[in-house]
């Protein structure tokens, strides 16, 4: 059969018997597989992992019921002694058959059933021999051991949403072993759940992997001073943390834990990395309710972990198989492993992460999950409100989905026939599942298991681990496992100090306990000084006096100082204890600790290191006689010259401006007088205009009535056009005048400008000339206030 990529072939359409494909990719929208007992939800739910796997998808398959080891079982020569070895003798009993008949019987059928499907020899090799199974059994050396508990791992902290990352594995974690332990215990509200959360993560935010040995040994006196607003012995007594650290002491004592802290690691990316394509299938017949509750809550939130890690793809990257439902999303309740279900189902398609669930019935399933899934396949159902549930589901993730038509169709089904309804708005389609190419031989038992992984173990399950330094147990808890240093530079009593010198133990809680490599809990302590220095840095040029204290953790702790050792922290009376932890032992430091010349020459070299590295850096600028503060940045002081420079230049405008004025003034005075001489000749010339017109008018008329006629009158006329002619000329002197005055008062103010320009961008250039003056210290100017050892756990 010749498929394209990415096409998986799932069954038959019962109307026309052509093969069902169906695209891998739209698994990224998640899918749902619900039918009754005996309608054939598993034969399809290991007919899909199949077509994925020969696609070259990773699939990590949860387990409950134990029918998913099946998918070993693929023989692909079909032969009858391959099937014997798993044929149950008591049906070849109930048969009145040998088991080697039974087994012949069985080889028949399956050739039968996988040629009627198209499905091949050549087929059948190839998910043979390109599919790795594993089949993993937490709790239980029957196949391959999962070390769920030995060692939880700080998860990374990058990308955007690290702190949501962690925070959520946190709470599934400590959700949880609390279920494990049969504790009640809200993650908001409920003291040991908060407890446990802040431990964690405190320890993982130092970088510090955990075991459950380590975390018990915690709860008493954690390495923490308050939670919330209260301090940690208001919050939660220390009779109630030792309790609890009692209760989860029990588990630790339990011969059969063991198995949960052994074997091959907890880790998503090698279940499912690499080549051949992995099948991981986390069996979990064999366990009880609380147990699978932690083992699957575990496992999912470490998936959303490893989810969040993945580059965005729309292709299916992975798939993740859970082939019973019931009890770990219910719509009514909110078990630990509710949580990282539901963030899967609305966060992991971006990822290229697609879910598959199946139920026998829908009630087992909360809407938020159902209205997540993309793709639902319904298989027989036993009752009407079965039906009507799904059938809500459906409209409620699809909205608009045919609910009549679904409804016919439910109601149609035969053995092994379903309804394939996706969310793109296709029609619903009925389809008869392919045969499974792997022998579906029932839920397998752990004998069968530890049979069909005998080889496989030996390559995955890697030693138990050994037991870490465990950390300080009070008295009333067993410690589950102790390490006894056998260093030969560790002695269990601390080495004498020289007189004068303080001796305190760091509190794990200090906030900068992770610079020098402490260990929260670790029980070999190691030497270190703890320094305080005053500085002071004074400069007559600049009006300096600055006062600095310094503190440091010298550590490690060497004959002579060594710059790289001293770790500038900000420490504080709280940082330090007065008493050693119980059980601790002490690695003989290099330094003479017990010698006063070993201190005193310390805080000589301390001194020297300071004087030669501690210069601080101020800015100066000269020409403009400032100098920046001690803490003031580049920028800062650089706008600080620029308004020093720009007052200066307001000042020295204004100097211009003074300067210039009175000329300005008095051109303006004399502009004014122009135009008042300007328009007294205007008006003169017109008045001359009117009255020579008038003179002319009059003379015509006395013609015209005949009057008396007035002697010379060419005479008076060229005097009067005389007259005229003059008083425009002085008008026209008048305006020159004013033109050449306001043009006077034009250049002046020109110039004005031009000086202005010239002033103020002289001293605003005067702001660039900062330059970088170092300060340094004097050796009178460093004081050595406090020198203490300090005993640092580091293992």
């Amino acid at each position: 059969m010749n498929l394209e990529p990415h096409k998986l072939y799932i069954g038959k359409d019962v109307e026309t018997g052509e093969p069902v494909t169906y695209d891998a990719d739209d698994f990224t929208t998640h899918a749902v597989i619900v039918g009754m007992t005996g309608s054939g939800k598993t034969g399809l739910g290991i007919g899909i992992i199949e077509e994925a796997l020969l696609n070259g998808i990773p699939c990590l398959i949860i387990d409950p019921k134990g029918d998913m080891g099946n998918l070993g079982l693929v023989f692909p020569e079909l032969a009858p002694s391959d099937f014997e070895p798993w044929i149950d003798p008591a049906v070849a009993d109930k048969e009145g058959k040998t088991v080697a008949e039974v087994a012949a019987a069985t080889a028949g059928s399956w050739r039968q059933g996988l040629e009627g499907d198209g499905i091949d020899a050549a087929r059948l090799r190839r998910l043979k021999e390109g599919v790795e199974v594993t089949v993993y059994t937490p709790g239980s050396g029957s196949g391959v051991s999962l070390n769920v508990l030995g060692s939880m791992k700080a998860p990374a902290f990058t990308g955007a949403d690290a702190d949501e990352v962690i925070q959520d594995e946190i709470r599934s974690l400590v959700s949880s072993i609390l279920t494990l332990a049969g504790i009640d215990s809200d993650p908001v509200s409920g003291p040991e759940h908060i407890l446990l959360s802040a431990i964690v993560e405190t320890m993982w935010r130092q970088g510090t992997d955990l075991d459950l040995a380590t975390l018990v040994g915690q709860i008493p006196d954690p390495p923490l001073r308050k939670l919330g607003v209260f301090d940690l012995d208001t919050f939660i007594s220390r009779d109630a943390r030792m309790k609890l650290a009692l209760k989860l002491n029990g588990l630790l004592a339990s011969p059969s834990f063991n198995t949960w802290m052994s074997g091959a690691p907890l880790d998503i990316e090698q279940m499912l990395s690499g080549s051949p394509t992995k099948a991981a299938v986390v069996y979990l017949s064999h366990l009880s309710d609380e147990e699978r509750q932690f083992l699957v809550t575990l496992l999912l939130s470490r998936m959303v972990t490893w989810i969040r890690s993945q580059p965005g793809t729309s292709r299916l990257r992975a798939l993740i198989y859970m082939d019973e439902m019931y009890g770990f999303a219910p719509p009514t309740a909110n078990p630990p492993s509710k949580t990282p279900i539901l963030t899967i189902l609305k966060q992991a398609r971006a990822h290229g992460i697609g879910m598959i669930v199946s139920t026998q019935n829908p009630v087992d399933l909360d809407y938020k999950a159902m209205s997540n899934a993309g793709t639902w396949m319904i298989g027989r159902l036993q009752t009407e409100n079965d039906k009507k549930r799904i059938l809500e589901g459906l409209d409620s993730a699809s909205g608009g989905a045919d609910v009549g038509e679904l409804s016919r169709l439910i109601s149609g089904l035969g053995k092994r026939q379903f309804v394939l309804h996706t969310a793109k708005g296709s029609k619903p389609r009925v389809f008869g599942t392919r045969w499974a190419m792997s022998y579906l031989a029932g839920p397998m038992t752990r004998d069968q298991i530890s049979t069909l992984m005998a080889g496989r173990k030996q390559q995955v399950q890697a030693p138990a681990p050994a037991a870490a330094p465990a950390a300080p147990v009070p008295p009333g808890v067993d410690a589950p496992a102790a390490a006894t240093a056998t260093d030969h530079d560790v002695v269990p009593v601390a080495p004498p100090v020289a007189a004068g010198v303080p001796v305190s133990y760091l509190d794990p809680a200090a906030p900068w306990s992770s610079e020098v490599g402490a260990i929260a809990g670790g029980t070999v302590l190691e030497a270190a000084v703890a320094a305080t220095v005053g500085l002071l840095y004074d400069d007559t040029a600049a009006a300096l006096e600055h006062r600095e204290v310094y503190e440091a953790v010298i550590h490690p702790l060497g004959r002579t100082l060594d710059p790289e050792s001293a770790h500038s922290v900000d420490h504080d009376p709280r940082d330090f204890r007065s008493e050693p932890p119980a059980g601790v032992s002490y690695r003989l430091p290099e330094a003479d600790i017990s010698s006063s010349a070993f201190w005193t020459g310390l805080s000589s070299a301390l001194k020297d290191h300071l004087v030669r590295n501690r210069a601080i850096t101020i800015y100066r600028n000269q020409a403009l006689k400032l100098w920046s503060r001690v803490g003031e940045s580049e920028a800062e002081f650089a706008a600080r010259c620029r308004e020093a420079a720009q007052d200066a230049a307001d000042a020295a405008v204004a100097k211009l401006r003074e300067k210039y004025a009175q000329r300005i003034e008095r051109v303006r005075d004399q502009l004014e007088a122009a135009r008042v001489r300007m328009l007294t000749a205007e008006q003169e010339a017109k008045a001359s205009q009117q009255g020579e017109l008038i003179s002319v008018a009059g003379d015509v008329l006395g013609t015209l009535l005949g009057g008396r006629k007035r002697s010379n009158p060419l005479s008076q006329v060229a005097s009067r056009r005389a007259a005229t002619a003059k008083a425009r000329a002085k008008a026209e002197a008048e305006a020159t005048k004013v033109s050449a005055k306001e043009r006077e008062l034009d250049e002046l103010e020109d110039e004005l400008a031009e000086e202005i320009t010239k002033v103020a961008d002289e001293q605003l250039a005067l702001a660039d000339r900062i330059e970088t003056v170092s300060i340094p210290l004097e050796k009178s100017d460093v004081e050595v206030r406090d020198l203490r050892l300090v005993w640092v756990p580091v293992r």
